[in-house]
Order: C-alpha cells, then structure tokens, then sequence
C-alpha cells in the first residue's frame, strides 16, 4: 500500500532545540543591536539578555506599599463584610417588637455601623474611580483622620448603648422623645445623612481629579476650579455633607452630648480648614508675603478673580462660616 507521509530515512538527523531561533518579547531597556536576530553560535555563547525590574509603581502595589492590593482588597472585603451583618441585625431588630410594639431601640447602634462601614467605602470607590491617580489606602479614610475621629465614633455609639440601659422605652430627654409614636429626631437624622452622604459623593465624582483628601497648598497642572454640579450651589459640597451626615447620625442614635459635641467639633474643623492660619512654609513658592492662609486664600491665589466671582455666588451650607 502507497504511503503519502515523508518518513526521514535512517541517515536523516532530527532537527534540535538549537536549530530553531527562539522568539522573546522586545524588552524597551535594551539597545537595538541587542533586539537583532543572533546566529546559532551566538545564541549559545551569548544569550539574548533579559532583565526584570521593579518599577516605583509596582512597589506602591506590594503589601508595604500605599497603594497595597493586597491592603485594598482586605479593607473592601472587612467593610463589605459589616456593612452586610449590619445591615441584617438592623433589620432584624427593627422587626423584632417589644410589649409596647415599637421596634427595638438598638437598631440604631448596627444601623450607625453599617453607614460607617457605606462612608468608607465610598470614600476609596469614588476615588478610585474618578480620581486614581490617589487612590490608595488612606483614601479609605479609617486611620488617616487620627484618634479624636475614632473616639467620637465610639463616645457616640457608648452613650446611644447607655441611654438603651438606663432608658430603654423612651430618650432621655422630654425634647428627644416620641411624637405621636414617631421619633422625629430619628427621621429628621435619616434625611440628614442621606443628604450629607449624597452630596459628599456627588462632590467627589464631580470634581473628579481636582478633589483631595487634603489641603492643597500649590495648584497643580490640570488644576481646574470645577463650578457645575453641586458646585455650582455650594462653595465645599463635601465638608458640608460629612458636617450634616456626621449630625443625621447623632440624630439617629438619639444621642444629646455627642449631637453638642460632635456639632462643635465639626464646625471648628471645617471652619479652620476653610478660613483659618497656615504657615506660610507651605506657600512661600507662591506668595512669599501672605502670612496667614486658610483654604480659601489659597484657592483665591490659584484662580484670581474667578474664585472671588464664584464666591459671591455660592454658599457654603454650614451655619455660621461665610
């Protein structure tokens, strides 16, 4: 029978490795004589040199670096996680009734976990998304705002804890207590946070690559004065949402101390950010004889008469703070 198929006879050699020239992907650190094609002996003697480094922003991605995967997606996951439970044991005690049939007074303290755990993580989302170039693991906002913000949150959920144990049926002020089995400090607190929250995020996206976490004391190239949106009514949309956010939650928890005490820390805050001193060390490439800065000086400086025109014609939305 005819066989159509080449067999090599016994003489024939079969081709090796080494007969082939070996294609690898052009590496741009190398010279182009070092791109062009080498014969076989030269591809024996002197191979092709390949070298692996390690750029800046692939360290920023390693486990040490700010910008962490592995520290992004561990944070995500936990904020996920007890937003989540949070969110299911708020529901769950909101359903559960007692002998007069309101629902259960401690589903404030998982519901102000759960808006906590939604803040944060909107706080990293919303700049990863519209501004990733700052997009790294204090954009999550847990740690970088410093002990008093921790301590707040806990005095916050310590007293709404405490007026459960020492008045579990009602608040403990006549002022705080139900209307026509309402609590209207309660609702009046959910529309605050709702708005804070909504406004805060707008403001993010809105402003895209111009918002930062801080202060910015030198206008960088690309720097725009962003004007429409929310922008367009108030003059700092995220301090006013994160003012009456952070109030909507006190409201909430039924909380009188820390409602006083969060509503006169807030205000001095965002009124030392926006209009207070700053040392001039900071300006001096600018404005090396204006000695007292606050944001709005510096925002003056960077846009001219453009930002005075847009102040005229803007609030700011936190009483009190011009």
């Amino acid at each position: 029978m005819a066989n159509d198929t080449a067999v090599p006879s016994a003489s024939s050699a079969t081709p090796t490795a080494a007969a082939y020239n070996t294609w690898t992907p052009p590496n741009p650190s190398l010279s182009q004589s070092q791109l062009q094609p080498q014969s076989q002996s030269q591809s024996q003697s002197q191979p092709i040199p390949i070298t692996n480094k390690t750029t800046s922003t692939d360290a920023l991605l390693y486990p040490s670096g700010s910008k962490s995967l592995s520290g992004i997606s561990l944070r995500a996951f936990l904020l996920g996680t007890t937003l989540g439970l949070s969110s299911a044991l708020t529901i769950s005690l909101l359903n559960l009734t007692i002998s007069d049939s309101q629902p259960h007074y401690l589903w404030r303290l998982p519901f102000f976990l759960a808006s906590l755990s939604l803040f944060h993580f909107l706080e990293y989302y919303i700049t990863a998304a519209h501004n990733t170039r700052y997009a790294d693991i204090s954009a999550f906002l847990l740690s970088s705002n410093g002990w008093a913000y921790n301590v707040a949150h806990s005095s916050a959920a310590l007293e709404c804890l405490l007026g459960y144990v020492f008045f579990p049926h009602d608040s403990y002020f006549k002022f705080t207590a139900s209307v026509g089995g309402v609590k209207v400090q309660a609702v009046l607190g959910l529309f605050l946070m709702i708005l804070g929250q909504t406004v805060r995020t707008l403001a993010m996206a809105q402003a895209g690559s111009n918002f930062n976490h801080t202060v910015q004391v030198e206008r960088k190239e690309g720097h725009t004065l962003v004007q429409h949106g929310v922008y367009s009514v108030l003059r700092h949309p995220s301090y006013f949402g994160f003012f009456w956010w952070g109030l909507g939650t006190q409201l909430v928890l039924g909380n009188v101390v820390c409602f006083v005490g969060y509503a006169v820390v807030l205000w001095k805050f965002f009124n030392n950010r926006i209009q207070s001193e700053f040392s001039p060390f900071f300006y001096r490439r600018l404005m090396a004889l204006m000695v007292l800065l606050g944001e709005e000086r510096f925002l003056i400086a960077f846009f001219g008469n453009e930002y005075v025109e847009y102040k005229k014609r803007t609030i700011i939305g936190i009483p009190g703070i011009a």
